[in-house]
């Protein structure tokens, strides 16, 4: 994010999500540290929290804030309100980043996903948090509630790493 050519296409598309859910300007992205540095690996330009944006939680970024959900989950509802996440559908931009990047560099391409505690600790929270206050709630009241959702987490997760293999990803993290 300090690359001066990074800056220069943040200045152009406006917005983190618009970069990184354009595959061109994804890849584009991912690439630039290759071309100043020796780089032995690239990691594909993406977000951990593009799994409950797919699932509907109204991702956004506000500047200097970090990420902000508009529909957080704190109550067994706002879990069963989550959409089913079709990957190719829903997070197909970041697969075709993946395909993008791999025809244009010699070193592996990492792929990853957040951790569904971490995930779940944003969903839950609405945002950036000090205190986790409202996770800690709902995993100490509603126990059940908290599994339910690093459940669906988990499997999406899965399912999004699967599928970055598939797109050409050479190594996974989490």
């Amino acid at each position: 994010r300090y690359l001066p050519e990074y800056r220069q296409v943040r200045q152009k598309v406006g917005s983190f999500l618009g970069m990184s859910q354009d595959p061109v300007i994804a890849a584009e992205i991912t690439c630039q540290p290759l071309k100043r540095f020796d780089l032995d690996a690239a990691i594909i330009f993406a977000d951990i929290l593009f799994i409950p944006e797919a699932m509907g939680a109204g991702l956004s970024f506000v500047t200097g804030e970090g990420p902000k959900f508009a529909n957080p989950c704190r109550e067994l509802k706002d879990v069963h309100a989550l959409n089913e996440v079709n990957i190719q559908d829903q997070l197909g931009y970041v697969l075709e980043a993946i395909d993008r990047t791999k025809s244009q560099i010699q070193v592996p391409l990492l792929g990853f996903c957040g951790s569904p505690w971490t995930v779940a600790t944003y969903m839950v929270e609405g945002g950036t948090t000090k205190d986790f206050r409202q996770v800690k709630r709902l995993m100490y009241e509603q126990p059940d509630t908290m599994q339910l959702l690093l459940d669906k987490l988990s499997s999406a997760s899965v399912d999004y790493l699967s599928a970055q293999v598939d797109a050409g990803a050479d190594a996974l993290m989490v």
